[in-house]
């Protein structure tokens, strides 16, 4: 239950729909008892035992209200019989046919409210999950599986939603049918109602018996289901590399490994929550039981109860193991929406690192430089950076070089700020971008990667994301300054041609150059370069390569290379090696001191 007290804030919105469904149930579980003992009068007149009362009975307080009770209706009845037994008959008939009316209609009204709860509740979660997901750093996902954020934020959630109606029955519903229901007895008859309550711990205890292992089964269920779902996330992503490499075989026993498993563990969930319905069920009727032979007792030998009244008290007896019921399977389920909402507040109650500052500021405009000083770094353990230090003056370009594992992207990644700095510090103008909120910082930065990054939708709208409400004029100036205009303009549907998923439709360079297209239509600052032309061929590399030139006309770039004939025009070159600077300078500058860059170009075969 700790983990749904902080589910419940999600309802808060909508308290005024649980309100009407309290009322509601309040008004379902008054009627669904008062439809049992409508059934009273009826059987007294069916087997005539109406006693004849001509005078109409006087209160005389709720101590005798049983008495009362049964004295007004034999008034009534008396009444009612002086005008012939066919008018009684079918005023009881109406009576109790309105009584399970008014049950009908409230537990409707009941359900009908608690909709907008449970789908508003549904709703506002898996939105916050959302914005936790995109709000968290990137190092939070570095060990998390996709699948398992998927199956979260879908199977978690629905199993929450369903739990959470659970928990209204469980608190207001069917406690209250079992409420008005129980009061009613001790009316008819305490000592009987007594003598039924003996028996009523003796089922409970070994109801719960059955449940207490139901929250940890069916985390091992929700587990599973996030790690197949991961395997298929992976499996369409490397499709391409499955068919290649003849390894349809090995992923399929990978997933119906997992599926084995999930097939294993939901059956033992599954029938450990079955055998709850049978057991409550078998439980009720042996209390029923002993209650015939007891209650009948109390008619055919001791005469100190009514026939009629035993009759709806057997009646009212059995109306509650409905609710009996209702609560052993909300208990079931709550159990299991437990382990589902313990790892959906996983990611909503994980805190970001990179949170922003209270105070921190919104930066408008880049002016100076961008410096580096003395920035250490850490993945994990071992430095990826060591005292990095480097100045990126307006208007200049400065190319990062260096063997894979040198730090390049790293570099990106801070400057960015996707990751915070170990040691050292980043400035912005002399602010540290610590300071600085990270939505301003990323306004003033556009970013090339070396994997294009395309969503499944239209040319236009993957560029649009640079800037949301730009015109098709902008949107089209932009495909050319990218060098892309040139085969956006022969597609059928020209900027509002679908790429497919990934922008499959398009070749590498092609892709590439949306991506140059998406960071120029945004018109920043700053242009931040990570290996834009390693994964493509020759001639798409001329293209890109054209874009990125044009692109970087007037602004501040940092450009980190792997193909070393896309730099040679920076101002500076910086050649790094185990997270360290080992020389720097323009190109030819370095080349004339034949060190490691020249070794780098002279591997490339550029001279």
């Amino acid at each position: 239950m700790k983990y749904f007290k902080q589910i419940l804030r999600f309802a808060k919105p909508y308290k005024g729909y649980a309100i009407l469904n309290i009322l509601s149930n309040i008004f379902h579980a008054l009627f669904g008892t008062l439809a049992m003992v409508s059934l009273f009068p009826m059987l007294k007149v069916l087997f005539d035992q109406s006693k004849r009362i001509d005078a109409k009975p006087i209160w005389e307080g709720i101590s005798g209200l049983k008495d009362y009770a049964e004295d007004y209706l034999n008034y009534f009845v008396t009444q009612k019989a002086d005008q012939g037994h066919e008018d009684v008959l079918i005023f009881m008939v109406a009576l109790v046919i309105s009584m399970f009316f008014l049950k009908n209609i409230f537990n409707y009204l009941a359900m009908y409210f608690i909709t907008f709860l449970r789908n508003g509740v549904l709703k506002d979660l898996r939105n916050d999950l959302y914005d936790k997901i995109t709000d968290l750093p990137l190092s939070y996902f570095s060990e998390k599986r996709k699948g398992d954020i998927m199956a979260r934020i879908s199977t978690d959630v629905l199993e929450i939603q369903h739990s959470f109606l659970s928990i209204l029955e469980l608190i207001v519903r069917e406690p209250l049918m079992i409420l008005f229901t129980v009061l009613t007895m001790f009316l008819i008859s305490a000592k009987l109602t007594l003598f039924v309550f003996i028996f009523i711990p003796v089922s409970g205890f070994i109801i719960s018996l059955i449940g207490k292992s139901l929250k940890r089964k069916s985390d091992k269920v929700q587990k599973e289901q996030g790690l197949f779902l991961s395997i298929v996330e992976e499996t369409l992503g490397g499709l391409r590399v499955i068919k290649a490499f003849n390894s349809e075989k090995i992923f399929g026993e990978k997933f119906r490994e997992s599926t084995t498993r999930f097939y294993n563990f939901s059956n033992t969930l599954l029938n450990r929550k079955n055998l709850a319905v049978p057991t409550s069920e078998f439980l009720g009727i042996s209390v029923i039981a002993i209650l015939l032979w007891y209650g009948g007792q109390m008619v055919l030998q001791d005469k100190t109860l009514d026939a009629s009244l035993f009759i709806v008290y057997m009646g009212l007896a059995y109306n509650i193991l409905t609710p009996a019921k209702a609560i052993s399977n909300a208990s079931y389920n709550v159990k299991k929406g437990n382990a589902a909402a313990e790892r959906v507040l996983e990611i909503l109650n994980a805190t970001s690192s990179l949170k922003d500052k209270p105070n921190a500021s919104d930066k408008k405009e880049f002016t100076t430089s961008i410096v580096l000083e003395n920035v250490s770094f850490k993945y994990e353990d071992e430095a990826v950076l060591k005292n990095f230090s480097i100045t990126v003056n307006k208007g200049k370009t400065i190319a990062l070089v260096g063997q894979s594992g040198s730090g390049k992207s790293t570099i990106a990644n801070l400057v960015t700020r996707f990751y915070d700095v170990t040691e050292g510090k980043i400035t912005i103008d002399g602010q540290d971008i610590r300071d600085l909120t990270k939505h301003s910082l990323r306004d003033l930065m556009g970013l090339v990667t070396q994997d294009s990054i395309l969503f499944n939708d239209t040319i236009k709208n993957n560029i649009l994301l640079g800037k949301e409400n730009a015109p098709d004029e902008d949107v089209i100036e932009a495909l050319k300054i990218a060098n892309a205009w040139e085969f956006v303009k022969d597609l059928p549907n020209g900027i509002d041609s679908n790429i497919g998923d990934s922008g499959n439709k398009l070749s590498g360079g092609q892709k590439q150059r949306l991506s140059i297209a998406r960071a120029v239509l945004k018109n920043p600052p700053i242009m931040i370069l990570d290996e834009a032309t390693s994964a493509l061929d020759t001639e798409s590399e001329r293209s890109v390569q054209v874009a990125l030139e044009n692109m970087m006309k007037n602004r501040t770039s940092i450009v980190i290379a792997h193909r070393l004939s896309t730099i040679q025009n920076a101002d500076t070159i910086v050649v790094m090696q185990k997270g360290e600077i080992v020389e720097q300078g323009k190109h030819q500058e370095l080349l004339d001191k034949k060190g490691i860059y020249n070794k780098l170009v002279e591997m490339q075969s550029i001279q």
